[in-house]
């Protein structure tokens, strides 16, 4: 992804003149704006991917102007990420209720700034591929398939569908967990309700209770994702990503079936469905002590496991040919068939990123190829380049991208925990996190201090 353009929004020239000569530095190319008027014009001028927005400023100040564009669409184009060098709780809370990605606080550390930049371009680069699936080909809900497993689970969805009681998705990463929430949701009894996903691997930490639990001031309330879902389904993603805390705050909340935001004086009710997905084994997360068990037994009232690719190799034509034909009316793309002898080929392969991976080389050999038909070599071709790539970091690539994150932090921590000796004191200085993070990580990552320190 290329680094993009970014609107700088300060009143100070220093601020303004310092932040663009880091961000062309990395590549960026920057517009800078030292009100709210100048940042309108330029907005509509140059449609940047990203806006550093001030929240102090004379005239129209940021909360404003954010709370402007909000209404008018403009975050779902343009992810904005607040700075303040007087920043407070609430007005963090209020600008992400607002839609903000994130809040930098003043002075402005280079690696947050960089790293929170390529966050929020990644997650609207999302956002948009998400919006455009919608819009462009209505994709069907329905697992796709005619294997038997698939008429099991077809015959499972729609027994689950007429109970309100919580469900378990479990599945291999990339099987299309949120699609079966979805399908429940839809042939549910709340389908008219609204439909919210949290995936809590997303959501900056600082942020997260926030955001799902919403907050109440002064000003007014800020209802949450969880007040959200009111009436309707909430799906948590990878569940396992919630800390302890979180976990027993969440456990407390659905139990009671009613929740206290932050700052609030009494509890708000709640009544929705809460669909979790998890790609972990959470009996071995509840055994490790790594996840609470009595939240574990109240997502597990009804389970329901999601077969891997490689286990109904028959339905594989059948979704290539679906995915050969959204792409080339969402991407204009001419269409293009795979041969039987493709087909084979593929429905031979063992797809270890699952329905995910068939559909990301449907895509690429859509993009990429010419002839109308899609032959054995060119299949060939494409699953040894993605094989065949060179990876020096011992990275599994294959991974989705908040396991890959936690592969390498473990590697990281591992090598910079040996290099101090065992000492976490140093441990803390060298990854520059303060020492209750450093310990909450290492646990949730399983690196033992005193076994780690001893490896060579």
């Amino acid at each position: 992804m290329t680094a993009g353009r970014v609107l700088i929004v300060d009143d100070e020239p220093d601020i303004r003149s310092t932040v663009k000569e880091i961000l062309e530095d990395e590549g960026y190319f920057v517009i800078l704006a030292a009100n709210a008027d100048e940042a309108r014009a330029a907005r509509e001028r140059e449609r940047p991917d990203a806006i550093l927005l001030d929240i102090w400023m004379p005239g129209t100040d940021g909360i404003a102007l954010l709370r402007e564009w909000a209404a008018a669409g403009v975050l779902a184009m343009s992810p904005v990420v607040m700075m303040s060098g007087h920043g407070t709780v609430e007005t963090a809370v209020e600008a992400t209720r607002l839609g903000a990605w994130d809040f930098i606080e003043k002075p402005i550390s280079l690696a947050k700034l960089l790293l929170t930049l390529e966050r929020a371009r990644e997650a609207s680069r999302l956002r948009h591929e998400n919006e455009g699936l919608r819009q462009r080909l209505a994709l069907p809900l329905d697992p796709v398939g005619t294997s038997r497993i698939m008429a099991a689970l077809r015959a499972q969805l729609q027994k689950l569908a007429q109970h309100d009681a919580s469900v378990l998705i479990r599945g291999e990463p990339g099987t299309g967990k949120e699609t079966l929430a979805r399908w429940l949701h839809a042939h549910g009894p709340r389908r008219s309700g609204p439909f919210v996903a949290v995936a809590a691997g997303s959501i900056p930490r600082d942020h997260l209770v926030a955001a799902l639990f919403g907050a109440e001031d002064a000003s007014g309330v800020q209802p949450g994702l969880l007040e959200q879902a009111n009436g309707g389904t909430l799906f948590l993603d990878e569940v396992a990503d919630l800390d302890a805390e979180l976990q027993q705050r969440l456990f407390s909340v659905l139990q009671q079936r009613a929740l206290v935001r932050g700052g609030g004086r009494g509890p708000a009710p709640l009544d929705l469905r809460v669909i979790a997905a998890s790609a972990r084994d959470l009996d071995a997360q509840v055994k490790a002590g790594a996840f609470r068990e009595e939240l574990y037994y109240l997502l597990n009232v009804l389970p329901l496991s999601v077969p891997p690719l490689r286990e109904r190799a028959e339905d594989v034509p059948e979704l290539l040919n679906l995915y050969a034909d959204f792409f080339a009316v969402r991407d204009r793309l001419h269409g293009r068939r795979f041969t039987p002898a493709a087909q084979k080929r593929l429905c031979a392969y063992a797809w270890p990123g699952n329905v995910r991976e068939l559909r990301n080389l449907v895509q690429r050999l859509l993009v990429l190829g010419g002839a109308a038909d899609v032959e054995p070599a060119e299949v060939e071709s494409a699953l040894g380049a993605s094989a065949a790539a060179p990876n020096p970091t011992g990275i599994d690539f294959d991974l989705p991208l908040r396991e890959a994150r936690e592969q390498f932090e473990r590697a990281y921590l591992l090598h910079q925990l040996q290099r101090a000796g065992g000492s976490v004191g140093k441990l803390a200085k060298a990854a520059g996190m303060e020492r209750t993070h450093l310990y909450r990580k290492l646990r949730d990552l399983g690196v033992d201090v005193r076994s780690a320190a001893s490896e060579d």
